[in-house]
């Protein structure tokens, strides 16, 4: 007998070194948990972060959750980052879905995919879009502008932050459904975008309510609709674009958690539950509210469904509407 136990001693050995640490550790987290943001510090991808890492620093008793900002190449840097990092808890993806699921169809060789690279955590907020124009453009509702960009085709600029990013998608979606030609000008930016909405160097914008709202009531722009299902509360008498006549258009940025693949399961579900926790304190709604964004929790699994849906439903939107890369 004494012969066979040392004979399994060292099976039983690696076996135990097989198993990931944290998946049988039960005082998770014992260090440092890092978020990623891949954009520069400031907008939604950023306060999500930052208020789903104090939240849960707060729900595991002081453990230190971090953010770290890393911004470039639309979201690569820092998706592709995680990505590649261990699959022990400690390093988390706060994704934007404008990278994590319209990427893959821009860019022909990632070195990561939204589905088998990541374990889903939990989605967190969405945020609707605002149909804004200039605020001498000669339209006061959806459905006049339509009219107008049919009447007059190829002479209504839009603007966006970018070529390949959501406002480009966005406004391109609009004039496929709508049977509108636009020009694009891409920006640096959304801030460069909305000053020459408002200097009149451009005609239109889809952007955030919160990037907006303050310039609508000034009088300095026009918001013709939001993107949403319902009604922003910042803009309560602002009409979805389905109530203005648009069915079928609904733009909304999403933002969610995710691991690396292979990250053990016990850890995920504790995350997930403890987010779940989170986003129901007053701290985490009013400041997303605020920022023009709603709580939209999703599960591991639900977001996992979620993910595939929408990778489907972009790759083909930037497909039918044919944007490329410069």
């Amino acid at each position: 007998m004494s012969r066979l136990l040392r004979l399994l001693r060292p099976l039983a050995v690696l076996a135990l070194v097989a198993i990931p640490p944290c998946a049988r550790a039960d005082d998770y987290p014992s260090r440092v948990v890092t978020i990623v943001v891949p954009t520069a510090p400031g907008g939604t991808t950023d306060l999500a972060g930052r208020l789903v890492a104090e939240g849960l620093q707060k729900r595991f008793n002081g453990k230190p959750f971090i953010v770290e900002n890393k911004a470039g190449a639309s979201g690569n840097i820092g998706t592709g980052f995680v990505a590649r990092s261990d699959p022990d808890g400690y390093t988390l993806l706060l994704a934007y879905s404008g990278y994590q699921v319209a990427n893959p169809a821009l860019y022909p060789r990632l070195d990561w995919h939204p589905v088998t690279s990541f374990e889903p955590i939990a989605d967190l907020v969405h945020a609707a879009q605002a149909i804004t124009v200039r605020k001498d453009f000669p339209a006061n509702t959806l459905a006049e502008f339509i009219a107008y960009a049919k009447a007059n085709p190829g002479k209504v600029t839009y603007a966006s932050s970018g070529q390949g990013s959501i406002q480009h998608i966005g406004s391109e979606q609009l004039s496929m459904l709508a049977g509108v030609k636009m020009v694009h000008v891409p920006y640096k930016g959304s801030g460069p975008a909305t000053n020459d909405l408002i200097g009149g160097q451009v005609d239109a914008f889809i952007t955030t309510p919160p990037a907006i709202v303050a310039h609508m009531k000034a009088g300095k722009v026009k918001v013709l609709a939001i993107t949403s299902a319902r009604r922003h509360a910042s803009m309560p008498d602002v009409p979805t674009a389905a109530e203005a006549g648009l069915k079928g258009y609904e733009l909304e940025s999403w933002f969610a958690l995710y691991a690396p693949a292979k990250t053990p399961k016990p850890i995920v579900d504790r995350l997930a539950a403890e987010v779940a926790e989170v986003v129901k304190t007053p701290e985490f709604v009013t400041k997303a509210n605020e920022n023009g964004a709603d709580v939209v929790y999703k599960t591991p699994a639900e977001l996992r469904r979620f993910t595939e849906d929408e990778l489907k439903r972009y790759s083909e939107l930037i497909a039918k509407t044919g944007i490329k890369l410069d």
